[in-house]
């Protein structure tokens, strides 16, 4: 690469990340330091379940019932659906029939078994026609047992007209409604898979910077602040962007294709953050106090843009007005 690749100034904290972070308390100095600062490139990322998997008919049939809605949360191989053939119901009956056909043949022939068993005996009857008897009753023993198999794989098909949720997740869509006629391998329902991730959408040319594990944060318009990170980055690149998949906590699991703007990583530079309660506006004006043999004076700074990371969510950068190993105290500190 033309370029040597700077470490970031906010880095995750592996396994613990939270949507907000906890109200810290007031130190009572802060050591100015030139640090890392990694330059952010706004983007818009939507939220989209990492697999969106159809949960298909497996007969033909009419779709009788459905089970679920547009939204509802299933888990995987719940029914969802039932799928009914007539003509599968009818077969049914015509194999209970044969069933007891067959039982009534056996029966029979183990009667004449009996008999032939009394008989040979006695003499009375040859040896062939024990023979005879006793072969009759295997065969009805047989035909019997290929009934009932032949039952029971048509009870089979029948079940498998219940249609399941092949993973847990929230249905997103139901393409057909009830009395709808399917065909096996037709979709019923989509199921998006529970964890959601951020898409992102990035210019060729800033996503040179990306890498998988390289920390994003999200713009939501609230008080918190929410850090992720980048889990895969997709090797096409069309009409000059790349997309990008990143995993927020607490991203939530009801809404997918929801717009959210997203900071990501693109290049960094030397610079100056502090924590921002540091800082004291004074008409129009920023001051902080700054620690000096003499006592505490405040002096005045030129504040840039806000540089929250996991260890300092309230960071902002401070363009003038300070250099590095300057100790600044609270606000009210300087008479």
């Amino acid at each position: 690469m033309p370029f040597k690749r700077v470490a970031l100034a906010f880095v995750l904290v592996i396994g613990s990340a939270a949507a907000s972070l906890p109200a810290r308390a007031q130190p009572a100095s802060f050591t100015v330091a030139a640090e890392s600062i990694a330059d952010q490139k706004a983007v818009f990322a939507t939220v989209e379940a990492a697999h969106v998997v159809p949960a298909r008919a497996r007969i033909g049939g009419t779709l009788i019932s459905f089970l679920v809605q547009n939204g509802d949360q299933v888990q995987a191989g719940q029914q969802i659906a039932m799928v009914a053939d007539p003509t599968l119901a009818q077969q049914l009956e015509a194999a209970d029939a044969d069933v007891v056909a067959a039982r009534a043949q056996a029966a029979q022939a183990a009667l004449d078994f009996g008999r032939a068993q009394a008989l040979i005996r006695s003499g009375a009857v040859s040896r062939s026609v024990f023979d005879s008897a006793q072969t009759a009753v295997n065969v009805a023993n047989a035909t019997l047992n290929a009934k009932i198999a032949a039952r029971a794989a048509l009870a089979q098909q029948i079940g498998e007209g219940a249609v399941l949720a092949p993973i847990a997740g929230r249905i997103l869509t139901t393409p057909v409604t009830e009395g709808t006629v399917v065909l096996a391998g037709d979709t019923v329902a989509t199921v998006a898979e529970q964890d959601y991730v951020l898409r992102l959408d990035i210019p060729e040319r800033h996503a040179l910077f990306e890498r998988v594990g390289d920390p994003v944060r999200l713009d939501n318009g609230s008080e918190t602040t929410q850090f992720g990170k980048i889990t895969l980055i997709y090797p096409q690149i069309q009409n000059g962007r790349v997309e990008v998949d990143a995993t927020v906590p607490n991203l939530g699991n009801y809404f997918v294709g929801a717009r959210v703007q997203v900071w990501v990583y693109a290049g960094s530079r030397p610079g100056i953050v502090i924590p921002e309660n540091f800082i004291d506006t004074r008409f129009g004006l920023d001051y902080v106090d700054l620690q000096t043999p003499g006592g505490a004076i405040a002096i005045p700074i030129q504040r840039g843009a806000p540089q929250p990371t996991p260890g300092l969510p309230n960071g902002i950068e401070i363009l003038t007005g300070l250099a590095p190993g300057e100790v600044l105290l609270p606000p009210g500190s300087a008479p």
